[in-house]
């Protein structure tokens, strides 16, 4: 089984507090602050955009491997992810993640490519760990 390490701290209190997080492997760091997750501020992530940054990584990756599975190597998968968190009646909540990917294959017609990248967005394993969550798919074939 393999196994990846994040580690994140918070100083002060919700709204004036800060924050920054670790990535073990590779060190990297990034800052976090309330105005950059509820508010418009662009200086620092949230742990929204971190969930967006793995399912873009994960489903480029997957379907990458679909398209390879089914005989119609990619030459390039390339993902964005808008993550929406808003208020609901229980507090905040991500209501909805919208997946745009772009994929570069030269086998493949454009219903077997949007089967496979639909496919693809249920069975990659963050898909699975956001089950809960609605995930929408713009697939194009480039």
């Amino acid at each position: 089984m393999s196994k990846h390490y994040a580690n994140a701290n918070w100083e002060g209190n919700l709204v004036k507090g800060k924050g920054k997080y670790t990535l073990k492997t590779s060190g990297y760091e990034g800052k976090l602050s309330f105005s950059s997750r509820f508010e418009d501020d662009k200086t620092a992530s949230s742990p929204e955009e971190l969930i967006g940054a793995a399912l873009a990584s994960c489903y480029s990756m997957a379907l990458a491997h679909a398209l390879d599975q089914s005989g119609n190597p990619s030459e390039k998968v390339e993902t964005s992810a808008e993550v929406s968190l808003g208020k609901t009646a229980d507090g905040f909540a991500i209501s909805e993640i919208l997946l745009k990917t772009r994929a570069k294959v030269k086998t493949i017609d454009k219903k077997k490519f949007l089967e496979i990248a639909e496919n693809t967005k249920k069975g990659c394993p963050v898909s699975k760990a956001l089950n809960g969550t609605n995930i929408k798919l713009e697939a194009e074939l480039v």
